[in-house]
């Protein structure tokens, strides 16, 4: 099964990164190629991808705030994100993500990697803009 791990920092503090982490809602302002997500009654959702308005794509979403991890896994192709928050120790966050893609959709790959460090940098962004400023 491919797998890859990427990372990236931004100067905004952990829980500020947690409030678009942790919310599916949120994830199209920062999630590249995701367009809309709509709620599901069973605490997961669904994912619009950006110019397949079509074709429904559902999600599971599994957070676990003490350990500032979300998980998120996809029932069409089985790609599973694990996100993962942790404090810096001169201040802000290191963002990180694993990705596990199974074996039918290796040919992907690169598509995912590109994506996903995309989508780290637009979450990292987005934290530091939300982020309060310190006085």
């Amino acid at each position: 099964m491919p797998c890859f791990d990427d990372s990236t920092t931004t100067a905004a503090d952990p829980e500020e990164v947690w409030k678009a982490l942790y919310d599916p809602a949120r994830y199209p302002s920062w999630w590249v190629g995701w367009a809309t997500v709509e709620p599901r009654d069973d605490g997961a959702f669904t994912m619009y991808p950006v110019g397949y308005p079509d074709f429904p794509m559902p999600q599971e979403v599994r957070t676990e705030r003490a350990d500032c991890r979300v998980t998120v896994s996809c029932q069409v192709s089985d790609l599973v994100f694990e996100w993962r928050l942790e404090e810096e120790p001169g201040g802000g966050t290191r963002i990180s993500v694993h990705v596990e893609i199974p074996d039918g959709e290796a040919h992907r790959l690169e598509d995912q990697r590109a994506a996903v460090h995309g989508s780290l940098v637009r979450l990292a962004d987005l934290a530091g803009l939300t982020a309060p400023r310190r006085r």
